[in-house]
Formats: structure tokens, sequence, C-alpha cells
């Protein structure tokens, strides 16, 4: 049979590769990673076990197989920059008290015990290490507008008071309110000066002086010289897209987006310069990971981190997406909602998970590069549960048509999966999971 003549159903049979639960199951991703510099590892929903246990297993074999030295997951900067001291050797944390700055909604993403089981993982690989050689843990995302000036005043507040000063002057205009949406909601309308140029200037001079600093204080400031020049871009990335929550034209997604790419890339190149690979591993979910020129995005005139990490890094970028049939997942109702423990309905009969799922083979990995993967280059639906999952509207809420073989490079599915389970077990959640399992 030619390929030409497989259907989907023959070509996921024909290159699925069956996940037994060991070592081996890597193997073929692992190929694909090699002389990458960027492999991204997606995932279905935000509360999935079983993709954040196997995307720490992969990221496992990449950091001691092939060097990789930094793991960047869709977290707010400052939050994770807790985790990076802890793992690289730092004092007064454990693995669990490093995650306590996520405290933002959904706290559970990150703070849950699959992660922290990666996390108490990096600091013990990293015990020993020379300090270039320790592998980091960074967040890529953007939300922190508050935390991230505040952090810039702190790091001028011990290497350069003066500037201290002037860095609280010039982001006064964002500080009247505390509260980021309020901001975007009064600079957009005119009704109070946006604090655009004031951080822009404070970005700019930042980096100028960047070389003086290290002058004064030695190499050994390099990390937290880079991690405020990090949260001044952050300022500004935040305050464009708070303001542009209540624009006109604004297109939040792209703004996001693009400051991830953009951190991503600083990331990597900041890792060369301290003497590591520059190679990193994402943590982020399918809409950001997968290629958005292959889904329903494009016509809606939206780019994503997948699409534009290919079109910087071209064959250098590995992008992998994950997906289940049915299952269990931890997601809340309602944007700023408690964390439910929810049942997964099965997947629609014309998605690709229904289509993975009609094959039986249950848990496997497939590659989408070779050229019996064709006929996967189909649009279907795909699902996508984020924060929130909503049953009752799930066509409308959860799925959209993409092409699966242009969009990834490869894809894990699980027919069945389980939730997440937070740190600090809610009650309610625990009562959840456990009616559930007496119920199978």
């Amino acid at each position: 049979m030619t390929h030409a003549a497989l259907t989907p159903f023959l070509a996921v049979r024909d290159l699925a590769r069956r996940l037994e639960g060991g070592d081996g199951d890597y193997d073929g991703l692992a190929a694909l990673a090699e002389g990458k510099t960027f492999v991204l590892l997606g995932e279905a929903t935000h509360g999935t076990r079983e993709f954040y246990r196997i995307r720490a297993e992969i990221s496992r074999r990449l950091i001691e197989e092939q060097h990789f030295d930094a793991v960047a997951v869709e977290g707010d900067w400052p939050d994770a920059w807790r985790v990076n001291r802890f793992v690289q050797g730092g004092d007064g944390d454990t693995a669990e008290s490093s995650l306590s700055d996520f405290e933002r909604f959904p706290e559970w993403m990150w703070r849950n015990h699959e992660v922290r089981a990666f996390v108490d993982w990096l600091r013990e690989h990293n015990r020993g290490l020379p300090e270039s050689s320790r592998v980091g843990f960074y967040g890529l995302d953007m939300y922190s507008l508050y935390r991230s000036a505040d952090a810039v005043i702190e790091y001028l507040g011990r290497v350069d008071p003066g500037q201290a000063e002037l860095a609280r002057r010039r982001y006064a205009a964002l500080d009247h309110v505390r509260e980021p949406q309020v901001y975007g909601l009064q600079a957009a309308t005119g009704r109070r000066v946006g604090g655009r140029e004031g951080a822009l200037e404070q970005l700019h001079l930042l980096r100028a002086a960047e070389a003086e600093y290290l002058s004064k204080n030695g190499l050994a400031a390099f990390d937290e010289q880079f991690f405020a020049e990090r949260n001044a871009a952050l300022v500004v990335s935040a305050e464009a897209y708070y303001r542009a929550m209540f624009g006109r034209r604004g297109n939040t997604w792209n703004l996001r987006d693009t400051h991830m790419c953009d951190t991503l890339f600083a990331l990597s190149g900041y890792r060369h310069r301290r003497g590591g690979s520059g190679r990193v591993i994402v943590w982020a979910h399918n809409s950001h990971v997968g290629d958005s020129r292959a889904t329903e995005m494009h016509a809606r005139r939206e780019w994503n981190l997948g699409q534009l990490v290919r079109e910087q890094a071209g064959e250098n970028a590995l992008l992998v997406g994950f997906t289940t049939y049915t299952g269990s997942v931890s997601a809340a109702s309602e944007w700023g909602g408690e964390v439910e423990y929810k049942w997964v309905r099965p997947a629609l009969s014309d998605s690709c998970e229904h289509l993975f799922h009609t094959t039986r083979l249950d848990r496997f990995f497939l590659p989408l590069r070779e050229a019996a993967a064709e006929p996967l280059r189909e649009s279907m639906l795909e699902r996508a549960i984020g924060v929130i999952y909503l049953p009752r509207t799930e066509r409308a809420s959860h799925y959209f048509d993409a092409s699966l073989a242009a969009q990834f490079d490869a894809v894990f599915h699980l027919d069945e999966t389980e939730a997440v389970e937070p740190l600090g077990l809610p009650h309610h959640w625990q009562t959840a999971r456990t009616a559930a399992q007496a119920v199978r």
C-alpha cells in the first residue's frame, strides 16, 4: 500500500510505537531531539498527571544524555526564579516551599506533586556540578507586572541605590492601583497616563548599565543581572498586554506568545554566556507549543510560541504534542475558581483523540515527520482543556480544527489519564476523587 492510499487510521497504526512503561518509551523522542536547541513539550490540559510525569521523564533523559541545561515553563518569570535558585543549590527552601511563589490562579498548575518531584530531582542532579553546568528552571510568562517591577527596584537597591529611586519614579504610573486589569482599563481609556514610556526607559537603562554593574559586583552577579533585565522586559510586555485587553485592536494572545518567545531566546543566549549549552526544554500547553499556522488560530491572525520558534530556529526546534481520550482532570469551572476533580468526557467522534482511541493501541508515541504521516495532515478536531473545563459546552469551549502533522513533529497519546494532584490537597478535590474511584 502506498502512503497516498493510507487512511489516517492506517497511518497511525503504521507509525505508532506503543508505550510499554520502560526507558525505551522515549527512545524515538530522544532520537528526534538530537542536535536540537529547543524541545517544546506540550499538554492537552493544564491538569493531567501523566503529561507532567512524561515531560519530567523526557526532560531527565535530555538533560543527562544530551546536555540540555534549562527547563522553561508556562509560568511567571519571578515565581519560577525562586525554584531556579533552589535547584541550583540555594539555601532556605525545600522543593515544595520553592514552589510557593506560584500564588496566582491557577496555582495547581505548578504547585503539584509531579512538579515537586521533578524539582527535587533537578537539585539532586545539580549537586556537585560546576556552576556553569547546573540545569536551571525558568518561567516564560508575563502576568507578574507588579512583582517584576518590585524585583527591578529591589535589585537596583543593592547595586545602585540612586537608580533604584529613579526606577521607583518611572514605575509610578503603573503603581497607583496595584491591579493590572484596572490599570489596563484606565490606560486604554485615557483616564490615566500609561506607564509605557517609563517602563521602556527603565529597560534600556538597565541593559546599558550591565557592564558597569557586573564590573562593580563581579561575575557572580551575572545571574541576578539577567533576572532583573528580564523582569524589566516583562514590565514592558505586561503593561502593553493589560492595556491591550481594553484597546480596540489589541491581540493579547499575540503579545503574550511574542513575549514568551523573546524570553526563550534570551534565556538560551544567557545560558550560553554563562558557559552552558543554551539548549532549552519548554513545558507549555499544546495551544502554545504546536505551530499555530496549522490550526484555526491562523485565520484569526493569531500566532503562538511554536510558530515563532519554528520561524526563528527552523530545524533546531522540535514541537511535541500530548493528547488524551478520557479520564479525569484538575480544572476550575470559572476563571479564578477553586480547582476541582473533573471527569473528562470521551472525545468527539470526528477528533484526532477519537481516531487514536479507535486504534486500540492505548498509549503510544507517534512521529509525524515521516512520509507515512501525510494522511494526518488532514484537518480534524483537536481538544484543548486549559485551566477551565466546561463539559456542558465542550464542542464550543474545547475543540478547534487543526492539521496534526503540520502542527507537531511528534505526539504522545494516552487513552485514559488521571488528574494531577495539587499540593495542599483541597478537601472537595479529594472527596470528588474518592467518589469517582468508588464508581469504578
